[in-house]
């Protein structure tokens, strides 16, 4: 273009470079349609600004801000169509579906890369809402140490995807201690640990899971008699049978009848069978103690658990006398929780009254639930009023 051609007053020399600056847009990658209105645009633009202040290069001024229009009108619709997807996405109007996460949750958290107690322990914590106290005492380990595991934990999955669920196995755990903390601690959490249960039963048929369903419903019965209207414990010999949800105990023992039924046995299933002894006695004194003590036997088989052998022991004093019951827990270390007030009231049960008494009162200051340490205490004063 020679120097004395004015582009700001020469509109014909604007429209000639029209296709020049489409064709430009066009290898660009902009769809045709889209970018002759860009360059229509910038045209529109040329002629209301170029008069006043002139380009030096009028074909680079038009592709450049045709690029523009044309960058924002993808944008803009770009944007559009998002907007119309979300709403055609949008629920109907009217009632939403419930949708409940929180066994998927459970599963989730028991991750494959941490060791089973690791993942329950992991579990407890961010989704149970346990504190790592509550967590250790189910362990039976120094809450130091458990706090260690949950770290150890945290720092195992900080890095992985959870997106491969673990197995049912650990999420049976993380269940049933779940339910042991709301069924006797400071928290309830025992109708959520049940209510999930039934959930995971529901879609898994698996003996253990029913086993598990029905321990929870069977000890779930007799929770309205295990307070006194004050608060304090009322032991299983001296609860007011009266009380107990005979629909929850006929329900719990219809499944575990079920479970049992397909011959694989396991914890759960027998654990609910003990329950369901208590349960099926009118009378604490027509309790068949013989019976419990059997499944107990099977439970040390399928866990050699201490805390197995430690109640075991209180069933073998009720089928065999005290001094058998005494005899079991002398095969048990006695830093074992509840180990004293076990040996309580079998020293109690065999006469000797100034010992139970002194081990009350040592139990009680073991207790680490106001319940129970006020209970041990009451039986200790009670010892020692006769």
């Amino acid at each position: 273009m020679s120097a004395d051609v004015n582009p700001g007053t020469d509109t014909a020399l604007i429209r000639g470079l029209t296709p020049g600056v489409l064709a430009i847009l066009v290898r660009r990658g902009a769809d045709f349609a889209t970018a002759e209105d860009a360059v229509q645009e910038a045209l529109v633009e040329a002629v209301r600004t170029w008069p006043a202040d002139p380009p030096r290069d009028p074909k680079g001024w038009l592709v450049t801000v045709a690029w523009r229009r044309f960058l924002d009108t993808a944008r803009a619709e770009t944007s559009r169509r998002r907007r119309e997807a979300l709403v055609d996405e949008e629920p109907r109007p009217g009632p939403a579906r419930a949708v409940d996460d929180t066994l998927q949750l459970y599963f989730l958290c028991a991750h494959p890369s941490l060791t089973p107690s690791s993942a329950v322990a992991l579990t407890l914590r961010a989704v149970g809402g346990l504190t790592t106290r509550q967590i250790s005492e189910a362990y039976l380990v120094p809450e130091a140490t458990m706090a260690q595991r949950i770290s150890r934990a945290k720092r195992t999955v900080s890095g992985v995807r959870f997106d491969r669920p673990g197995d049912v196995t650990t999420v049976l755990r993380v269940l049933y201690l779940v339910f042991n903390e709301g069924y006797s601690g400071d928290v309830d959490l025992a109708a959520e640990a049940i209510r999930l249960t039934r959930q995971l039963a529901a879609v898994i048929d698996h003996p253990e899971v029913a086993g598990l369903l029905a321990l929870m419903l069977l000890h779930h019965a007799r929770r309205a008699a295990r307070t006194a209207p004050d608060g304090s414990l009322v032991p299983l010999d001296e609860q007011d049978r009266g009380r107990w949800d005979t629909g929850a105990i006929a329900e719990g023992v219809r499944i575990l009848q079920a479970a049992l039924a397909r011959d694989r046995l396991g914890e759960f299933q027998a654990q609910a069978a003990v329950a369901a002894l208590h349960a099926d006695a009118p009378t604490a004194e027509e309790t068949d103690w013989p019976q419990i003590v059997e499944w107990y036997d099977e439970l040390v088989g399928l866990t050699d658990s201490p805390v197995v052998r430690l109640n075991r022991a209180v069933a073998v004093g009720e089928a065999d006398g005290p001094r058998a019951g005494l005899a079991a827990l002398a095969e048990l270390e006695d830093s074992l929780p509840r180990y004293t007030a076990v040996a309580a009231h079998l020293h109690e049960r065999d006469g000797d009254l100034e010992g139970a008494a002194r081990l009350y009162a040592e139990a009680a200051r073991k207790a680490t639930n106001l319940a129970e340490r006020d209970h041990l205490t009451r039986r200790a004063a009670r010892i020692n009023t006769r």
